[in-house]
């Protein structure tokens, strides 16, 4: 079987990327590497490599093996063979601790990571449900409190000193957002909504905050459900250190999107996920003077530069208070 190629969200044309980026003549060959991988690598005979998705120099295949389905990912950027080598030991720690994670398959040689004549490879299985439904308050709030016990075991994660720490994640989030008004990166957000970001920073708690290591791409993308639950969160490979309640405002302003179809939530979604996270992790309060606050920031840095067609702008500008008295939400 020829395995259909696409693209995950870039426009480029699928079979150019296929060569281009790694290196196939086209799909069959690309499909028979694939199940040589999986054979020699991991011993686990394969029936057919039916899909294979590519996103910037990673891709991934889905693959069928007598009654099981895997997933093949690799990478062919050398600079982050390192890290996904660490995220592999995380991802494996976290589903060894009972969360709901797609953990990596050993190797016959043990390994989770393997790298193979310059290609970085992993092997998953695959989790059967389906994406997100922001639509859906039970599975909002269902995906926060999985995203507050993911937060709660990251904390103690024993691989954390693999990972690289960015000074940035650590820096106290009023320091951040002037940095990013004062960047070329705030350029499209409304003056207006510029003006109540900068005045919500300053009065916020200077009570500093924590970071800790997150997942960095929390959303529906990546929160496969079933029968209402969370079944897996997936792919780690954006996971930083940071501050939770930066991780959780982000995901409220994210949550609804999946691969090309990026556009705001309403903010009875935002407050959703925060609700199910809460249910697990009550929000200190340093953290949630900074609720309101975060929302705001995070929406105005996915305002694009020209045409605004999913609503950027206007959700971000339905989030200003009536006054400045306002209360945060709670």
């Amino acid at each position: 079987m020829t395995p259909a190629v696409e693209m995950l969200w870039e426009a480029d044309a699928p079979h150019a990327a296929l060569a281009d980026r790694f290196g196939f003549k086209d799909a069959d060959s690309a499909g028979q590497w694939v199940s040589a991988v999986v054979v020699e690598t991991w011993g686990i005979p394969v029936d057919s490599c039916n899909r294979i998705v590519m996103s910037d120099q990673n891709a991934l295949a889905w693959i069928r093996s007598d009654s099981e389905s895997y997933i093949l990912k690799w990478s062919v950027d050398p600079k982050r063979f390192a890290h996904l080598a660490a995220l592999a030991n995380v991802t494996d720690w976290l589903g060894k601790e009972g969360l709901p994670v797609s953990a990596p398959v050993p190797a016959s040689n043990g390994r989770l990571q393997v790298e193979i004549a310059g290609v970085s490879v992993g092997l998953q299985r695959q989790i059967i449900g389906e994406l997100l439904e922001v639509s859906d308050e039970t599975q909002v709030r269902a995906a926060g409190a999985a995203l507050a016990r993911l937060h709660a075991s990251l904390a103690g994660c024993p691989f954390v000193d693999e990972l690289p720490q960015s000074a940035t994640g650590q820096r106290q989030i009023t320091a951040r957002i002037s940095a990013w008004i004062d960047s070329e990166r705030s350029r499209s957000a409304p003056e207006a909504a510029l003006h109540e970001l900068h005045r919500l920073a300053a009065s916020r708690s200077s009570e500093p905050l924590t970071a800790q290591l997150v997942h960095g791409d929390f959303r529906s993308a990546n929160v496969i459900v079933a029968q209402q639950r969370v079944a897996a969160i997936l792919d780690f490979e954006e996971a930083r250190f940071d501050f939770p309640v930066v991780e959780l405002a982000q995901a409220a302003v994210l949550i609804g999107t999946k691969f090309r179809d990026w556009g705001p939530v309403s903010v009875e979604v935002h407050d959703g996920l925060k609700a199910g996270y809460q249910s697990v992790r009550p929000l200190l309060e340093v953290e949630l003077q900074w609720w309101d606050t975060l929302v705001l920031w995070c929406s105005l840095m996915f305002i694009p530069s020209g045409d605004d067609p999913a609503g950027w702008r206007a959700a971000a500008m339905q989030l200003l208070p009536d006054s400045s008295s306002q209360p945060p939400r709670r």
